[in-house]
């Protein structure tokens, strides 16, 4: 039996907890009835933003806010010493602020009563700060980058030979420093996934040292004569000789190292007056016309027969659509743009030299490298002539006066051959293979025939000879019908022009020999050595040789 102050004790105990459980009863109630599933619970922030007691809308206003702040946010790329700035945005900032609004406004607000009141009163106590989650697109970091920060790549630069009277002398290459894109992307992700809190930014980006080809101990071993060629232009006129001169001089002291490729196009383009050529005469659709460049082919073909001999890798080469006087049938490489390039690939084992050289109307390639070939291996190239195609003679009718009759263009023959590479071992033939097959196209030789103020009787009977192609027909038409149409264009002409002896006579205008200091049409041709045109059908802009 409890004493009375036994009694009083517990009698205090059971009203104490009386009175926490009706306190507690009490809060609870309060609670239940302020408790609004509409608004988010004190004590809640996200980021930045306090959002308690918010309600969905005014909290996604508030959050839209701040997400829109930190779009405009400076963000330093950093590449070495250079500093790129941007804004977040421009590294596509996104922000899903909907989700994570709605992810606060569940915050206390899951279970029973009392486990509910529990989460608010801790909510209340300790607050919770909810991280905005923030999005950059892979694709906008690696636009930026490409396009505000490799601008600051510095290239390797290799080392390089000088021909000089006395040798080659080498220049050191350098180191170069160029940004790692991909590696670059991944540090701005990793940055902002850091806790990227909205302050302006400074992020170092990744780079790599690249290093120059071709130490100088390398190219000093450069400088045997691996091959060598020569052609001769001393029929060329000045613009056509310029035009050899300009292709060799942007060739000369080309450097390739082991695997390259030379694109002879390449080099030598543009082919325009700009670029220091000159009018003079190409092949094009089997006739001769005045482009830029003409004459550019004679620099391939003899960088062409230099390659051969260094038995380098031909990877595209094309003969002329007509036969070139300068060189034995296919030996020629032709250029016209794209469509027909000169390309060859070093595929030694060491660097070779190109030395381009234009002195007394000749041109001459030599390519330096390293000779590890046998000293008692050599080559030759032999062209072959399969077949040849004689030119025939074609008449064309002109306006001008019967009775004019001229050569206006001259014939090529029509050749198919073939190239032959043959290796001999002290003198013994060892080999021999096919090295390419050229088909060159006839060209006739082509006559116009004037037919204007003719008789119907004269213009029937040249029309027939002109259709057969009977340049002595033509010919005797003329000689018969001489007197009738000197007549016939004398009264067609001015009196003023007669009276000053314009008026020739037409039976013997075929037979008058050029003026003084001018060639025959054949021999300016044959001067011109046109070199060959881009199709017209393939042509873009303007005509490449």
């Amino acid at each position: 039996m409890l004493s009375k102050s036994g009694v009083k004790h517990k009698l205090k105990y059971i009203t104490g907890a009386l009175l926490i459980c009706l306190l507690l009863s009490a809060g609870i109630c309060a609670f239940a009835k302020q408790d609004k599933a509409d608004t988010i619970s004190d004590g809640i922030h996200i980021g930045s933003v306090d959002v308690s007691g918010m309600t969905y809308d005014d909290a996604l206003d508030a959050v839209n806010e701040y997400a829109n702040s930190i779009s405009g946010t400076a963000v330093n790329l950093n590449v070495g010493e250079n500093k790129v700035s941007v804004t977040a945005s421009e590294l596509g900032f996104n922000c899903d602020t909907e989700s994570i609004v709605k992810h606060a406004l569940k915050l206390g607000k899951s279970g029973n009563i009392v486990k509910r009141y529990k989460e608010r009163k801790d909510l209340e106590t300790n607050g919770s700060v909810i991280n905005l989650p923030l999005e950059f697109s892979d694709d906008a970091i690696r636009a930026v980058l490409e396009e505000k920060c490799r601008g600051f790549d510095v290239a390797a630069v290799d080392a390089g030979l000088t021909k000089t009277s006395s040798g080659f002398a080498v220049t050191e290459g350098s180191e170069g420093v160029s940004l790692d894109v991909d590696a670059s992307v991944n540090a701005v992700k990793d940055y902002f996934a850091q806790g990227f809190n909205g302050t302006e930014a400074d992020i170092d980006l990744v780079t790599v040292v690249t290093q120059p080809r071709a130490a100088g101990a390398d190219l000093d071993k450069v400088g045997d004569l691996l091959g060598t060629a020569t052609t001769s232009y001393k029929s060329s006129g000045a613009a056509r000789s310029g035009n050899v001169q300009r292709g060799a001089s942007l060739i000369n002291g080309t450097l390739l190292y082991p695997g390259d490729e030379f694109s002879t196009y390449q080099v030598i383009s543009p082919i325009t007056i700009e670029n220091g050529y000159f009018m003079a005469a190409s092949y094009e659709n089997g006739q001769v016309v005045e482009s830029p460049g003409g004459g550019i082919c004679q620099v391939s073909t003899t960088l062409y027969n230099a390659v051969l001999k260094s038995e380098l890798e031909v990877t595209q080469r094309s003969n002329h659509s007509m036969i070139v006087t300068y060189v034995d049938p296919s030996k020629d490489a032709a250029i016209a743009g794209t469509y027909k390039d000169f390309k060859f690939v070093n595929n030694t084992e060491y660097p070779v030299y190109i030395e381009g050289i234009t002195e007394g109307k000749t041109i001459t390639f030599n390519i330096y490298g390293v000779e590890t070939r046998d000293s008692s291996r050599s080559v030759e190239y032999v062209s072959e002539t399969v077949s040849e195609t004689e030119p025939t003679t074609q008449l064309r009718a002109t306006s001008d006066n019967f009775g004019s009759i001229s050569k206006t263009q001259s014939s090529h023959k029509g050749v198919v051959a073939q190239l032959w590479k043959i290796v001999y071992n002290n003198g013994v033939e060892q080999s021999r293979e096919v090295v390419n097959h050229s088909t060159y196209s006839m060209s006739p030789t082509v006559i116009s025939v004037g037919t204007a103020n003719a008789s119907p009787e004269a213009l029937n009977e040249l029309n027939a000879a002109i259709a057969a192609n009977d340049e002595a027909a033509a010919r005797a038409v003329i000689g018969k019908y001489a007197a009738a149409a000197t007549t016939a264009n004398e009264e067609a002409v001015s009196p003023d022009a007669a009276a000053e002896g314009v008026v020739t006579d037409p039976a013997t205008a075929a037979e008058q020999t050029p003026a003084e200091g001018q060639q025959p049409a054949e021999q300016q041709q044959e001067q011109a050595q046109p070199e060959e045109q881009q199709p017209a059908e393939q042509q873009q802009g303007q005509p490449a040789q």
